[in-house]
């Protein structure tokens, strides 16, 4: 696989030679099939997603999911690249075996093949690439490089056989295994993996088949991280910002990225002219060329946000989607398929996932809700039990990713327990008064920390680690925003809907299924809220201020929503609070966001959902059968904002009432908080 430097022609959609060698090591497809006569009981298979970002752990049983978790969640460090090691200690916990009890062991790309493409990167670009390759290679020979021997050391085993399928073939698998489909056209897209950058092919049954690829350094995910970069947020974390950032803007600079960043094939391949990026060969996404395209240089991420930044977003945002239906249309033709199935870090862009439903590309699309590198772990497990065992595989109506609730569960009885132990203030209720007490709090405008049953599996919370709110208070977003997130005001929330009504607020199909909140749809028309010229004449932030519909805290700028609907099936109590509060207020729609401040990840334990709820404006916290109520606290959050001498204070707010850049207190100043060390707000 040699790289492509974007100065011969365009690197099509080109037919990928399938792999015979899908692991390292000696361990190949030939070697799990070898193995297949000897299984005649339970089989274990653990998947692994560790090195570069998101790591993670799935433990798959005779194929069945039965638990997965990312590593970020155990550490507290987002977006944790790190082994593993506590997300496995789980999962081995969840299914009661030992490391010793597993009987196959996956790792979701191929290392080899990946620094096969760091080196042909370096050499195609020498000497300009020295810095980022001299930065890269101690990491490759410390640990990259001899990965079963860090997974011996992980998994406390010894001289285990690992497989190694290719990076877009454990994404491939995480989409279209646990989907609904007997068959079904799949498309990744993501940065890159070992060289694919974009694949697509097909499943039917318990195969995948990869038949096209993009190439490295051609990438859509890298594109959209470029001016992720340049608009000022963090690459790898910062996506979801400049696509909330974009219904701001207009794309004005449409026109200027197609005819001078990416040519663009009817098929949905292109080419990007690298003159204009910096990832080949620096330690930055653009290069001064693409500052001078648009007129500067990149924004620092403590600068305010302009009308350029905006414009840039809703630009590439545009560009984006069209590449993707431009694929899918491409897709759709080659394989004849109704069904599409969607994995990578770029299938998180729901906007243009709901472009290609309303579009009706295809009938019904299914997306991996760790679209991600996490996924991948799942991935690499369900290839491993389908495709390289020959196990059969029946799709019987339903997905099977359990609502991607696969993550710990705490017992009412610890958490009692801990609640004890730092003087809390609560209440043990049964459930009915548990519902009827919390929607009534919250059609009051309190805001809720909801705590219930399983951790969810990737990015989204998905009702059971959730911050939730009244979708029809007006003032509801900005108080999330800036009170309890502690994050941009501009960003937007999901709206969660009883899935039997979501045509009745949204413009999608009756009963639509949208459990993973993946799919943004317009809010319908008669549900909108008429503007007057004033209004309609506002640009930039200054949209924020206008009331759009009866569900304004859910309804972005140009009307759209990322829509969660709730059933029985997957979502349990969840969903009868939401009945109950329908049946308070007559609104089947709440407001749903992830339980964090906006520098953590999602809370995993009790003990973080209560620093949480005690280090911001969270009004009401619920955990299991346990409800408490921020003013009846013996340690309240004023005391430990101002620091009064003599006022209860609670060890449990130390550790995170603190920067998370230099861990210095934080001191508010209204509407937000200012670090008392580096002065970062």
């Amino acid at each position: 696989m040699g790289l492509r430097d974007g100065q011969g022609q365009t690197p099509e959609l080109s037919c990928r030679t399938p792999s015979n060698g899908a692991t390292d090591r000696g361990a190949s497809h030939e070697f799990a099939q070898a193995e297949l006569p000897r299984v005649f009981r339970t089989v274990n298979i653990l998947g692994v997603s560790a090195f570069y970002h998101d790591s993670a752990a799935c433990l798959v049983r005779d194929g069945t999911l039965v638990a997965a978790a990312q590593e970020e969640r155990f550490t507290r460090k987002k977006h944790e690249s790190g082994f593993p090691i506590q997300a496995i200690r789980f999962c081995l916990s969840e299914a009661g075996i030992e490391a010793e009890d597993l009987d196959f062991i996956g790792f979701y790309e191929k290392p080899l093949l990946k620094f096969d493409r760091l080196l042909e990167t370096y050499l195609a670009f020498a000497p300009a690439g020295f810095r980022s390759f001299r930065r890269a290679l101690p990491l490759w020979l410390g640990k990259k490089l001899w990965l079963p021997r860090e997974l011996d050391r992980g998994l406390g085993l010894r001289k285990r056989r690992y497989v190694f399928p290719e990076h877009h073939e454990s994404h491939a698998a995480s989409a279209f295994f646990p989907s609904p489909f007997d068959e079904a056209a799949i498309i990744t897209l993501d940065g890159v993996g070992e060289w694919s950058t974009a694949t697509w092919g097909r499943g039917e049954g318990n195969r995948i088949d990869i038949r096209q690829e993009i190439r490295f350094p051609h990438s859509l995910g890298l594109l959209y991280s470029a001016f992720t970069y340049y608009t000022g947020f963090e690459v790898n974390s910062g996506e979801y910002k400049l696509m909330g950032l974009a219904p701001y803007g207009e794309p004005r600079f449409r026109d200027r990225i197609l005819a001078h960043l990416v040519d663009v094939k009817a098929d949905g391949s292109f080419w990007m002219n690298l003159s204009y990026f910096n990832y080949c060969q620096g330690l930055t996404m653009t290069s001064a060329k693409f500052d001078r395209l648009f007129g500067g240089p990149p924004r620092k991420a403590d600068e305010p946000i302009t009308q350029r930044e905006m414009d840039l977003a809703a630009s590439i945002q545009v560009v984006t989607e069209e590449i993707v239906l431009k694929i899918a249309r491409h897709v759709r033709a080659e394989t004849g398929s109704r069904n599409l199935c969607l994995a990578g870090g770029v299938a998180l862009n729901c906007v243009a996932n709901g472009r290609i439903l309303r579009e009706g590309v295809f009938d019904d699309v299914w997306i991996q809700p760790a679209a991600g590198d996490a996924g991948g772990a799942l991935g690499t497990a369900l290839l491993i039990w389908h495709q390289l065992l020959g196990q059969p595989r029946e799709a019987k109506g339903g997905d099977r990713q359990h609502g991607s609730l696969l993550g710990p569960a705490y017992s009412p009885e610890s958490i009692r327990r801990f609640l004890d132990g730092v003087g809390a203030a609560y209440q043990h209720l049964p459930e009915d008064e548990l519902l009827d007490r919390v929607s009534a709090e919250m059609a009051r405008g309190r805001v809720v920390g909801w705590f219930q049953g399983r951790m969810e599996y990737g990015p989204r919370a998905l009702g059971c680690r959730s911050i939730l709110g009244d979708a029809r208070n007006q003032t509801m977003q900005t108080v999330m925003n800036l009170k309890v997130k502690f994050r941009e005001s501009f960003r937007p929330f999901a709206p969660c809907v009883l899935r039997e009504q979501v045509d009745r607020y949204f413009e999608m199909r009756p009963n639509e299924d949208s459990p993973y909140m993946l799919l943004v749809a317009p809010v319908r028309s008669d549900r909108r809220s008429p503007l007057t010229p004033e209004q309609g004449a506002l640009s930039g932030i200054d949209r924020l201020k206008v009331l759009r519909s009866e569900i304004p805290a859910a309804t972005h700028v140009d009307y759209s929503a990322r829509v969660q609907t709730v059933d029985r099936d997957r979502h349990g109590r969840f969903r009868r609070l939401m009945e109950r509060f329908e049946r308070r207020t007559g609104c089947p729609v709440i407001v749903n966001t992830s339980f964090n401040l906006s520098w953590e990840p999602i809370v995993n334990r009790p003990e973080e959902a209560y620093r949480t709820f005690m280090s911001s404006d969270i009004d009401v916290l619920v955990l299991e059968d346990a409800m408490l109520c921020k003013d009846v606290q013996p340690a309240n959050l004023q005391a430990r904002r101002d620091g009064v001498p003599g006022r209860a204070g609670d060890p449990a707010l130390f550790d995170s009432w603190c920067c998370p850049a230099c861990r210095a207190p934080l001191r508010v100043e209204e509407p937000a908080a200012r670090c008392e060390g580096c002065g970062k707000v």
